[in-house]
């Protein structure tokens, strides 16, 4: 997927930093930059612009007045040096608010919430069932070393935990992709998928199983132990795949 977006400062040097910033995402495409309110309503006639990235105090109509006049037709994060305005954000139901000077960590961070906010309508609009969610072409996308990482749910064998961190493995490359993120919020992206996790530390693709031993199942050369917690609901959910 990728988001229209544009870049909006009074300062040349803070736009730069957003631009700048803007350009290491790669679902994010900059259609323009403007300097204060008149400049982004002659944009946005010109121009179709998911996502607006927001100064609050600019000459002329403020940044906090301009959302309010957009309704919601572009979603908004606010990026400014000042704190109080951030309960008033929320009227306006802007995705974020960022407090300068921003790092490129946090930045993301708002970028990924605008990401799954706009996947979210494009999956809501298309009214697909919950359970036809097909995982070919699906994806995920990850921070791995201040890179956007892109990640096909089929190619997914298993997902392994370390404290805040996790490490998917996957059939394409020997290499696992280590992201920061815990395990819970993975498994909960993975919900609409065929996965299952069946240790503390574990989360597998069913898909990908090719054996169940009494402790562990096998994923090809992998071997993944099975929590004794889990062994019950993992056989219930085999069962219902079984067709012997």
């Amino acid at each position: 997927m990728t988001i229209r977006c544009i870049a909006v400062d009074d300062e040349q040097l803070a736009l730069d930093l957003l631009v700048d910033n803007i350009s290491k995402v790669p679902f994010l495409q900059l259609v323009g930059t403007a300097k204060n309110a008149m400049e982004v309503i002659s944009l946005l006639q010109q121009e179709t612009v998911d996502l607006a990235f927001l100064d609050i105090q600019m000459p002329g109509l403020s940044g906090m007045q301009l959302a309010s006049s957009l309704k919601g037709r572009t979603k908004v994060i606010f990026l400014t040096a000042y704190e109080q305005f951030a309960l008033e954000s929320y009227n306006v139901n802007a995705i974020d608010y960022l407090v300068k000077p921003v790092s490129f960590d946090r930045f993301l961070e708002a970028c990924m919430k605008a990401l799954d906010s706009f996947l979210s309508r494009s999956a809501s609009t298309q009214a697909q069932p919950a359970n036809a969610v097909k995982e070919e072409g699906k994806y995920l996308f990850v921070n791995v070393e201040y890179n956007i990482v892109r990640i096909l749910i089929n190619d997914v064998i298993m997902i392994e935990g370390y404290k805040d961190y996790v490490k998917i493995h996957l059939a394409s490359s020997k290499r696992p992709v280590i992201t920061r993120m815990s395990m819970k919020h993975l498994e909960e992206k993975l919900l609409p998928y065929d996965f299952f996790r069946v240790h503390k530390s574990f989360i597998v693709s069913l898909t990908r199983i090719e054996s169940i031993q009494r402790n562990a199942v096998k994923l090809g050369e992998l071997e993944v132990p099975v929590g004794d917690l889990y062994k019950d609901a993992l056989m219930e959910r085999i069962n219902q795949r079984n067709i012997l």
